[in-house]
């Protein structure tokens, strides 16, 4: 078969020398010039997901903990052994460092840090995410019946309360202003996870109970933190304007705030 001075001689002569310029190297391969969409990978989604099982699972874990079980031993062996190399450990450290997150957030907006949103919706966030986590924690307590190991008549051990407030403060910390400021976060979480080490030495909590409560308050920052912006769109425009938000604090060292609508 002859090739030389056809038409397809010439496509063949132009695919080899212009390959990236349009002409009949195109209509030979029509498929090098469409780009098809790439097709989407669940293990993409799959971040988010852990974010959200880990916590789940190590709350599950720290709830039958409470029989006689393997976790049961566990607890248990690491708590005598905290207690025989810290046994003269006595603070109340803990009742003011689980709110030292929160109180961080509010002095950086009082030195002038913008944070990914205003003061009012932060706050908004703050009291929801106390109030979601108090709840589960406070009926956890109830439901599961755990024995403190400090006192044998006290059956409200299960999960830590003040761990709960800790890691919910410092996770809306690090939502609020650490993803852009990694240290704000190291600084919020490093607080958290001693105010929950302070439980274990104090032997007011198992690690069970402490593990447990982190986790209750991550997952409660999160939820309120990622569902808020949704909400908000279904407010009125110019509620914010009228919202008048009021610190307050109870004895026994709880903090909190009251949203007034003037």
């Amino acid at each position: 078969m002859k090739l030389t001075g056809s038409p397809l001689f010439g496509c063949l002569l132009l695919a080899f020398l212009l390959p990236g310029r349009p002409g009949c190297a195109q209509v030979l391969a029509p498929t090098d010039s469409v780009r098809r969409p790439e097709p989407a990978r669940p293990w993409r989604r799959r971040p988010a997901v852990l974010r959200t099982a880990i916590p789940l699972t190590l709350v599950t874990l720290g709830y039958f903990s409470r029989n006689e079980n393997m976790l049961d031993e566990f607890k248990e062996e690491l708590r005598e052994e905290t207690r025989e190399h810290f046994p003269q450990f006595s603070t109340t450290l803990d009742d003011y460092s689980r709110h030292a997150p929160i109180w961080m957030a509010y002095g950086l907006y009082a030195g002038g840090m913008k944070g990914e949103r205003g003061v009012v919706p932060f706050s908004i966030c703050y009291g929801l995410s106390h109030a979601l986590s108090t709840g589960l924690v406070s009926n956890l307590k109830r439901i599961s019946h755990t024995r403190r190991p400090d006192v044998a008549t006290d059956f409200s051990s299960f999960p830590s309360a003040h761990t709960a407030e800790a890691f919910m403060t410092a996770t809306l910390l690090h939502e609020q202003f650490g993803k852009d400021r990694p240290w704000v976060s190291v600084a919020g979480y490093t607080v958290a996870t001693a105010t929950g080490a302070m439980r274990m030495l104090n032997d007011r909590h198992w690690v069970t109970d402490v593990v447990a409560g982190a986790s209750i308050g991550f997952l409660s920052a999160e939820a309120v933190w990622r569902l808020y912006p949704a909400v908000a769109r279904l407010l009125p425009a110019r509620l914010g304007q009228k919202l008048l938000l009021l610190p307050t604090y109870a004895p026994g060292g709880t903090v909190g705030a009251v949203l007034v609508v003037r």
